[in-house]
């Protein structure tokens, strides 16, 4: 009777949340969808959300190689201060995840909100919410542990604004902390990030599979799982599910002995570095791992590859070259314009995907990417960019059937509003409404933009008015008239430039009998006061002078002014 209660438990769905980098969004949500059981995935901004199961979970937790962590939402609430989260917090019954034995941690890391600007006091007002839930039932001092690292349950706390929600973690530690780096050197790539790019490319392990400059291995290590088929998460020695009441061990033992995707490789994966430490690191790694097999490895300068292995057959090549930041070179142009080199020479046919992050060192590569995503690679804000390399020139190229678009499918916009993690908003249709709506609101924009510029003509007209108002005020805006024109010489150095600078020649000119001849002599000014124009004196019907009205308009088919 218990074995069935727990099997139909096992078959409950619920929803989940599978957090990662910003620009891995939809290579996870692909991830996700091909588990067992998944339903309703919806990439965000950094997370996927997604209905399933506890053998989803599991899965979730032991194959995918972009995801950080899987959330397990348990209680969502509003609260616009400290106070109200401590007690909507306290409301929780902390009894159906945690006892008297248990221990538990609290990540308070995703808060969006202007009401708690301070993390580490959201997670004090969580963790005495659940404390005195426990006190309160049990007697004073009667309460579980809190442990940082290895605690039985963890409470993730995500806010965005007054939206709080309260998860379990199920994973533990992150999920970028395979278990099979035993060695490191200094700034290695992020494993979920290495996979991610991998993945990016669109290897699966059909071409050969190059890094030139390897350091302690993460992207060999991570495309030998890639293509032989092997789940990331069998490394690890625990995950923080595997403490919870519900736990189904048959279930998850079943998940962990699970081979039936393992492959042999068709193609090999070859890594190199010029430094000796570099590969002794790279190397017990790549044994912990068991991947030795897949991998070749040896040392050697990038200047030393002559050739691209295995014939020269077309392939993939991904690297994180040092960016002048924690590791630099002597003369680090020098390295990008050799990489450049490089890829033109050795590897044609590949599609080169490097890290980088600066412009001025990319620059020195020499060659145009075709794909550009902006990655975070720790807390330096990074750029992923593909080349395709070809051999002769991009007109022969393109006539022999090339291109230079990549195969790679770039990273849907994540939805929702920007900085907040999580927010999604529903789309109004397919891709192909949204496309016809905007260019409809694009029209509008245009018409808009039209009557701004009418807008811009009146306001030329108030600005006029405004000049003749500002003479009320004399010695401001006309005393800084007066500096303005305190350089007229340098203004009116060139001839022909707007007006001649008033003096005595000017004055002496001889005078016509036209007063708008000049047109700065206030003595002509007051002629044209007070006077109506004057007009020849009329005569006979033929030689009548008739004024137009103003706006007048020839009607079509008559030649009457009137």
């Amino acid at each position: 009777m218990e074995q069935n209660g727990q099997q139909a438990a096992s078959q409950q769905h619920f929803s989940m949340v599978a957090k990662t980098f910003q620009g891995l969004e939809d290579i996870l949500a692909d991830e996700i969808r091909a588990l067992p059981g998944a339903e309703n995935v919806e990439p965000g901004r950094r997370m996927v959300s997604f209905d399933g199961t506890l053998e989803t979970m599991y899965r979730a937790n032991m194959q995918c190689r972009t995801a950080l962590r899987i959330l397990k939402p348990i209680c969502s609430f509003k609260a616009d201060n400290p106070d109200e989260l401590y007690s909507r917090t306290k409301d929780y019954d902390w009894g159906s995840i945690l006892d008297l034995n248990s221990t538990f941690s609290i990540d308070s890391g995703a808060v969006y909100s202007d009401d708690f600007t301070n993390s580490r006091y959201v997670t004090y007002r969580v963790k005495d919410a659940i404390v005195d839930w426990f006190q309160d039932r049990y007697g004073e001092g009667k309460r579980p542990g809190v442990r940082l690292q290895d605690a039985d349950a963890s409470i993730n706390v995500h806010i965005s604004g007054s939206d709080v929600t309260l998860s379990l973690d199920s994973s533990g530690e992150s999920l970028h902390k395979r278990g099979y780096r035993v060695a490191q050197t200094e700034a290695p790539i992020n494993e979920v990030l290495a996979a991610g790019i991998i993945l990016r490319s669109g290897w699966r392990g059909e071409q050969p599979f190059v890094d030139p400059m390897c350091g302690s291995g993460t992207f060999l290590i991570e495309a030998a799982l890639i293509a032989a088929g092997i789940m990331p998460g069998v490394y690890r020695s625990k995950f923080a599910f595997e403490s919870w009441p519900d736990f189904d061990n048959d279930l998850f033992e079943s998940i962990y002995n699970d081979d039936s995707a393992e492959r042999t490789p068709l193609f090999g994966i070859y890594g190199a570095d010029i430094s000796p430490k570099a590969i002794a690191v790279a190397e017990r790694n790549i044994k912990q791992a068991g991947v030795g097999k897949y991998i070749t490895l040896e040392t050697k300068a990038l200047s030393k590859w002559d050739e691209a292995p295995e014939g020269g057959a077309p392939g993939v090549l991904v690297t994180n070259p040092p960016y002048g930041e924690r590791i630099s070179v002597d003369d680090m142009d020098g390295l990008y314009s050799l990489i450049g080199s490089k890829l033109k020479e050795v590897f044609k046919g590949y599609h080169a995907w490097i890290i980088g992050y600066k412009d001025e060192y990319f620059n020195e590569i020499g060659l145009r990417a075709s794909f550009k995503m902006p990655v975070l690679n720790g807390k330096l804000e990074c750029e992923l960019r593909e080349y395709i390399l070809f051999d002769g020139d991009m007109k022969s190229f393109k006539a022999a059937g090339g291109s230079t678009t990549t195969v790679a499918r770039r990273p849907e916009k994540p939805r929702g509003k920007s900085g907040r993690e999580g927010a999604s908003k529903p789309r109004p249709g397919d891709k192909g409404e949204r496309r016809f709506d905007k260019s409809e609101r694009r029209f509008d924009k245009g018409e808009g933009r039209f009557e701004k510029r009418e807008r811009r003509f009146d306001k030329g007209e108030r600005s006029f008015d405004k000049g003749e108002r500002s003479f009320d005020k004399p010695g401001k805006r006309f005393d800084k008239g007066e500096r303005r024109f305190d350089k007229p010489e340098r203004r009116f150095d060139k001839p022909g430039k707007r007006f001649e600078p008033r003096n005595a020649e000017r004055e002496e000119r001889p005078q016509s009998e036209n007063p708008f001849a000049h047109r700065h002599s206030e003595a002509a000014l007051r002629t044209l006061v007070n006077q109506r124009p004057t007009l020849p004196p009329s005569g006979d019907e033929g030689s009548r002078i008739v004024m137009r009205r103003r706006g007048w308009k020839r009607r079509p088919g008559t030649d009457s002014n009137e």
